[in-house]
């Protein structure tokens, strides 16, 4: 058994699919063993039932964020007690992964970094939007972040890491036109669970709010740099043509203000009826809501922050039988493409609520799609496919550092 040691920014245990199933399922079948130190959570320090995945650190406080570089450096003291790790990853963190690097070159074995979003040019955008009220000391504060972390992840982190896993081909291709070497990068991009998003294993909610009316879904979150209040303009849309369309947004926001700011555009535009907003869902009863659709939307911002993601509600969609239409950022027109399961179009009203009355009015079409995506997901986008991948990039690396 080989072993990774992985510093995450995630709360501990994992829940997201691609640490949590990527990790702590896939890579024990191909005989990689992963030791967690993250933040947050219960810190619980025992094994993961599927025997591949094991915590030995959580940081719990409200100083999280400033501690946890030295957190993680305790963690990875605690965790060479378990002994010396085949490599050590670190993932989304920018003071760790200089850490990381440097603890990997004393221990003379590979570190690699993962990349899942562009952090650096998300504290510059952070740093623009502070800037446009005035350049004081916060704006300063956020300022040095910017610069620093930029420093560290594209002079230092990066340069000095034997591989980088990337969210997607397209984050790859943005990497290497920096400068970075393309055959050192391999796209990961977002799966899901086959077994836990077959059809046939949900059952549909039964919330009589839903009955007699045409259900279209968004899964996920909502948030300002999201700008989740497109929903709303193609619900609005949707309700001048036909009074019997419902959006559902299941899923919560990042804070309490940027929910009720939601709320309040609903009612500012008269769509309360129109515009079921669930707030936070368990799993399950979120895919109940899913398979009551008969649309399900992935509108994402375009620019550098997006448009180098993979977002997981596309496929989630797919993988469900639901007919989605999604924009044109690189990898929802890449699997819109290759799975025609699904309408491509801009990220502007018009076209994107045309494009939901055309799979609402055209019950063939439909069909059509929702027949394609669950193969297309099978073959292409669910976590046992990703993670021999992924399992074949870890043998060639760890073979090699022998």
């Amino acid at each position: 058994m080989r072993s990774i040691l992985f510093v995450v920014r995630d709360p501990l245990p994992p829940i997201r699919a691609d640490v949590r199933t990527l990790f702590g399922t896939e890579m024990p079948r191909y005989g990689v063993a992963t030791e967690l130190v993250g933040q947050g959570g219960s810190g619980d320090a025992s094994p993961w039932p599927a025997g591949g995945m094991h915590v030995v650190g959580s940081l719990r406080s409200r100083f999280a964020s400033v501690c946890a570089p030295l957190w993680d450096l305790l963690g990875l003291v605690r965790a060479l007690r378990h002994g010396r790790p085949d490599c050590i990853q670190v993932r989304d963190k920018i003071a760790s992964g200089v850490l990381g690097r440097i603890v990997a070159a004393l221990l003379r074995v590979p570190f690699l970094y993962w990349m899942s979003f562009p952090i650096v040019e998300g504290f510059e955008v952070r740093r623009d939007d502070i800037g446009r009220h005035g350049r004081g000391l916060k704006w300063l504060g956020h300022a040095l972040r910017a610069w620093a972390s930029r420093a560290a992840i594209y002079r230092f982190v990066l340069p000095g890491a034997r591989h980088v896993f990337v969210q997607s081909d397209a984050m790859a291709d943005w990497l290497a036109a920096k400068g970075f070497d393309r055959s050192t990068m391999t796209a990961v991009p977002m799966g899901v669970d086959a077994q836990l998003f077959d059809r046939a294993n949900v059952e549909p909610v039964d919330d009589p709010r839903l009955d007699n009316r045409r259900v279209v879904l968004y899964l996920g979150r909502i948030a300002r740099s999201r700008r989740s209040d497109f929903l709303l303009d193609v619900a609005d849309r949707l309700r001048a043509t036909n009074p019997d369309v419902l959006l559902v947004i299941a899923g919560d926001a990042p804070s309490d203000d940027e929910m009720a700011w939601m709320r309040r555009e609903i009612a500012r535009r008269g769509l309360d009826g129109h515009v079921l907003l669930t707030g936070w869902l368990p799993q399950r009863t979120a895919l109940g809501y899913a398979v009551r659709a008969e649309v399900g939307l992935s509108p994402i911002p375009r620019g550098t922050l997006f448009d180098v993601s993979s977002p997981t509600k596309l496929v989630e969609y797919l993988a469900l039988g639901i007919p989605s239409v999604a924009n044109d950022i690189p990898d929802q027109k890449l699997v819109i493409d290759e799975s025609g399961a699904g309408l491509c179009v801009t990220m502007e009203p018009v076209p994107f609520a045309d494009a939901v009355l055309q799979l609402l009015n055209d019950g063939a079409l439909a069909a059509e799609f929702a027949l394609r995506g669950p193969p297309y997901v099978t073959s292409h986008r669910t976590y046992d496919i990703l993670g021999n991948n992924v399992a074949k990039t870890y043998k060639k690396i760890l073979t090699e550092s022998r």
